[in-house]
Formats: C-alpha cells, structure tokens, sequence
C-alpha cells in the first residue's frame, strides 16, 4: 500500500490534466498493453465506459477503426513491449493521438507520444530514478495503472459534475 501511494504521489498532476481533456476531447478511446498491464487497461476502459466514453481495446472482436478524432492509450513501464509499440506506431501513422502511461520517459515511445504520463516504478529496465518495490517484477506498475485508472474516472465525474446514479445505464445490465 505505502508503495503505491508513494507512486501515484509522484505522478506529474498537469499530466493528469492533460489526460482528462484528451479523454473528453476524444470521440474514442482505445487501449493497448500486455499481460497483467493490459487486464488493468481493460478496467479503466470499462470504468470510463461507465462515465459514457466510448472505449475500445485493441484485439477485441469488435473493435472499430481508429481515426484521428481518437486516442491510444500505451500502458507499458518500459515502453518498449514490442506490440504496444507497433500498434502505437499504427495509431500515430492514422492520425490518432497516443498517449503513453509508463515509467520510461525516453522510451522508443517518445517520438510519437503527445503526452506521457510517468509512474516512476520499477521496470525490467532498471533505470536509476525508478522506485524500488519489494514486490516480484512489475507488479507495482500494473497495481497503480489499475489504481489511476479509478483514479481518473473519478476526477472525470467531479469534473462534468455527473451525477453518478445516472450512470447506471451504462453499466451492463445482463448479469
């Protein structure tokens, strides 16, 4: 807990700004990562689908095309998972805006991201400023991605002051 708090303090608030006006501003919004990565990805995406986005996850059956009214979201540590990399390449080349949630500033990302929102944690890099976790792996990024994801959602909603009852009718109803 204290290491995912210590994380998300150090997260770059006019990022998160920033990230807020692209996500309202877009008619879509796509997401791509892998493995546990992508799993916290899906559930930001269902919980701005929730507050009425329309989101989408790259490799579901019936995800449409992007254009250049949308944005990609790249949820990789490193920046440098070879598919989120070669679909955020895809996306920049059609025109949609990528934006990259990571902890790697100089990643092969940068080039073709409009907005890079840094979780400084540990990565299979090993870059000096990452912050240590005593726990295996990446674990650290993909708790707090799964954390800012809700995170987001909420400053959405006291954002457009959505009254969150009414939102219910986005939530799926065949359970």
């Amino acid at each position: 807990m204290s290491e995912c708090r210590h994380a998300l303090s150090m997260i770059e608030p006019h990022t998160v700004e920033e990230l807020i006006d692209t996500l309202l501003s877009a008619e879509q919004v796509f997401f791509i990562g892998v493995g546990r990565v992508m799993l916290a990805l899906q559930s930001m995406a269902k919980r701005l689908a929730h507050l009425g986005l329309k989101t989408h996850c790259v490799g579901d059956i019936t995800e449409p095309a992007i254009t250049e009214c949308d944005v990609l979201i790249v949820g990789s540590g490193s920046g440098e998972s070879l598919v989120p990399v070669a679909i955020a390449r895809k996306a920049h080349k059609l025109g949609a805006s990528v934006i990259h949630i990571g902890s790697n500033p100089e990643s092969s990302l940068k080039p073709i991201t409009s907005l890079m929102v840094r979780i400084p944690v540990q990565t299979k890099l090993g870059l000096p400023d990452e912050i240590a976790s005593a726990q295996p792996m990446t674990s650290l990024f993909e708790q707090c991605l799964w954390l800012f994801g809700d995170t987001v959602a909420a400053e959405i909603v006291r954002v457009k002051k959505l009254d969150v009852h009414s939102l219910w009718h986005y939530h799926a109803n065949l359970e």
